[in-house]
């Protein structure tokens, strides 16, 4: 998909911003180990990319967003950054997918998006632990239990609450961002004077 000058000038600007969020609030939830630190920086990374996708309603435009984001992440300090980024590539790819086979954007897609996209933040560690960090699959499992069950208050006996509990949460986050997403793209959109073009406002 080819962009003009000016869309993909504004296709940058929400890929930089997805990034300084990545680069410097996502540093600090990982030194304060905040609980589900990788959900909240997917759901305001896909709100980011969401809010762009209005402004440039075309089909690959949260793609170009999420690998612009994902390139700037190469500049974090400290850290291993390949896990992040290729969650930041994932997401990008997931919503663009959802995005793009609903065709004009819309209110309910942009909800799907967000579900999906930060619900992909609960089942990376299962794909790139293995892959990429030599750990097994068992580790990440009893890992994922004790993080969930620490933030629920269940103990491991309960693992399958823990599991439903925890994707439910990633899936609401998710949705809730392409709620509110919708929603602040079509205020800044009226705001600095546009009018929504090729959405459907529902």
């Amino acid at each position: 998909m080819k962009f003009n000058t000016r869309e993909l000038a504004t296709l940058a600007v929400f890929g930089v911003l997805w990034g300084i969020v990545e680069i410097s609030l996502g540093t600090a939830l990982k030194s304060l180990r905040v609980p589900l630190s990788g959900a909240i920086l997917g759901a305001i990374g896909l709100g980011i990319a969401l809010i762009g996708r209005l402004f440039v309603p075309r089909r690959g435009s949260t793609l170009f967003i999420g690998v612009i984001a994902c390139l700037l992440k190469l500049f974090s300090l400290g850290g291993v950054v390949i896990g992040p980024m290729i969650g930041i590539l994932s997401e990008a790819i997931i919503a663009e997918l959802a995005l793009s086979l609903s065709g004009k954007p819309r209110r309910l897609a942009f909800m799907f998006a967000g579900g999906l996209g930060v619900a992909w933040c609960f089942a990376q560690p299962f794909v790139t632990n293995p892959l990429l960090f030599g750990r097994s699959l068992m580790t990440t499992w009893v890992t994922m239990l004790e993080q969930g069950g620490r933030l629920l208050g269940l103990g491991s006996e309960a693992a399958l609450l823990i599991v439903l509990s925890m994707l439910a949460i990633h899936l609401a986050l998710g949705i809730l961002v392409g709620w509110f997403a919708w929603d602040v793209g079509g205020q800044l959109q009226t705001r600095m004077g546009k009018s929504p073009a090729n959405v459907i406002r529902t």
